[in-house]
């Protein structure tokens, strides 16, 4: 589900390449995926049939070379991903399908501003879902020895779905890492959690509304998506804060988060027994959230903290939650400083992933670190004041 990129992060734990069969000739590979099929019981029929046509997709690959980072900062992102127009057509959703949100909500308990917001972010409400051919995508990519063991299992699932006629592999499309329909989803997460909502007997994510909707909801709750509680919500925090206590790695009770100081910016702060973490995405003086267990969730829908917090913010938005207060952050760093500040913090034995100039998980964690060494305020935004000292 690329509830978005997931850029596939659905499927934990991908089996190395090595030992899984990918590359050499194109041909012998779709003979052996043929012949695992058959050995895991398709028909030899349906094997037949959902090979014939299948194709080695150039643009594929070039896509997944190409595939971007949000470099951008939570303001940017979100101010450029969620305009009035926007909000205005996921409300109009939210009333046009009201009773099947009501069900969604009573079956899986997850609320109409967070599938509206996936929704709006992936597809642009089922208006842009990819014109790949989602059979030759997935063999493609299973065929490159980059990470065969994510894509080989989709190809077995789309030969189920398409066993089912849930699936045609000369005319279904997607986007290019083989994700389909309305909420972006991989076949085997449709196997696990495709639900048939308008029931006309058949799971189609990309003709039916209420079928990408209901399967999205379903498998956020397969996910851990908790009923009834919150997942992100706009707080004020004391100047006096300690900083260091901050960050998605850190988790106090809502009660903790009182006594500190911090207060709902609109109705009240959940349950004090609750767990939470304080997320500064642009450091202490920019736009302020407390994370609740849910929103963890979404790491299983994108990898990005910036997208996802993005998301979990246009749900409130939809609902009715008033436009975040920016603040005046720091100037961030950018290119060439993001690279030199990764660069010294690898030095230094911090452990930040790739040196890409991306402000992922791991290099926030160093930042703080540092931060807190050298004196300065541990927000875990990166400054220029923090590369100066380092």
């Amino acid at each position: 589900m690329r509830l978005a990129t997931l850029a596939l992060g659905l499927l934990t734990g991908p089996l190395a390449a090595q030992d899984v069969p990918c590359g050499g000739d194109f041909g012998d590979f779709v003979q052996g995926l043929q012949a695992e099929a058959l050995a895991q019981g398709q028909p030899a029929d349906v094997v037949d049939a959902f090979f014939r046509s299948i194709r080695q997709d150039a643009a594929v690959l070039r896509a997944d070379r190409q595939q971007g980072h949000f470099q951008r900062d939570f303001i940017d992102f979100s101010r450029r991903l969620i305009s009035q127009d926007r909000l205005d057509r996921a409300r109009s959703k939210a009333d046009r399908l009201d009773a099947t949100f009501d069900q969604i909500e009573a079956r899986f308990g997850v609320p109409r501003g967070v599938l509206l917001a996936f929704w709006a972010f992936e597809t642009d409400f089922g208006a842009v879902q990819g014109d790949f051919n989602t059979a030759n995508a997935l063999v493609t990519l299973a065929h490159d020895c980059r990470r065969p063991g994510l894509f080989r299992p989709e190809i077995f699932a789309a030969i189920t779905l398409f066993a089912r006629g849930d699936f045609d592999p000369g005319r279904t499309t997607g986007a290019w890492a083989g994700e389909i329909g309305q909420v972006q989803m991989l076949p085997a997460d449709i196997l696990a959690a495709g639900v048939d909502g308008d029931g006309d007997g058949h799971v189609t994510l990309k003709d039916s509304a209420a079928d990408a909707l209901m399967s999205g909801a379903h498998l956020l709750q397969t996910l851990g998506w908790q009923a009834g509680q919150p997942w992100l919500q706009e707080i004020v925090v004391p100047d006096g804060l300690d900083w260091a206590q901050t960050g998605l790695d850190k988790t106090r009770s809502v009660a903790d988060w009182a006594a500190m100081g911090i207060v709902a910016r609109d109705g009240a702060l959940g349950d004090g027994g609750m767990q939470a973490s304080v997320l500064l995405p642009m450091g202490r003086h920019g736009p302020a959230f407390l994370a609740y267990p849910n929103f963890s969730i979404y790491f299983e829908w994108n990898q990005s903290l910036t997208y996802v917090t993005t998301a979990a913010y246009f749900a409130n938005r939809i609902t009715g939650a008033p436009v975040y207060l920016a603040g005046d952050p720091d100037p961030g760093l950018e290119g060439e400083q993001m690279l030199a500040l990764q660069e010294r913090l690898t030095a230094l034995g911090h452990d930040v992933g790739r040196i890409d100039a991306i402000l992922g998980a791991r290099t926030r964690i160093a930042v703080q670190a540092e931060q807190a060494r050298l004196g300065l305020p541990a927000d875990a935004w990166p400054t220029q004041a923090l590369l100066d000292a380092l």
